[in-house]
């Protein structure tokens, strides 16, 4: 059985707050990179306008952006979640 030292349970309880950082900055990547991809899938290129709201699709859970992206026209996404408001 492995007996950690003070130092080493410190050293641990440092670590850990910055490896969960990690960990959720690289989902949120996966998530942003999935999301640019269903968009590029359905609608081709994806161009500022469509660059524009990915942020906030982020925002939403997973299924309910994937039913928008999936139900919704280039028009009705762009309008539903126009940033100039």
């Amino acid at each position: 059985m492995l007996t950690l030292t003070a130092d080493d349970r410190e050293l641990i309880m440092e670590l850990s707050p910055l490896y969960l950082e990690r960990i959720q900055t690289a989902a949120g990547r996966g998530e942003r990179t999935l999301v640019e991809s269903m968009l590029q899938v359905k609608f081709g290129e994806i161009d500022a306008e469509l660059s524009q709201i990915i942020d906030r699709l982020l925002q939403l859970p997973p299924l309910d952006r994937t039913q928008l992206i999936m139900q919704l026209s280039r028009e009705e996404l762009l309008s539903r979640f126009n940033t100039s408001d």
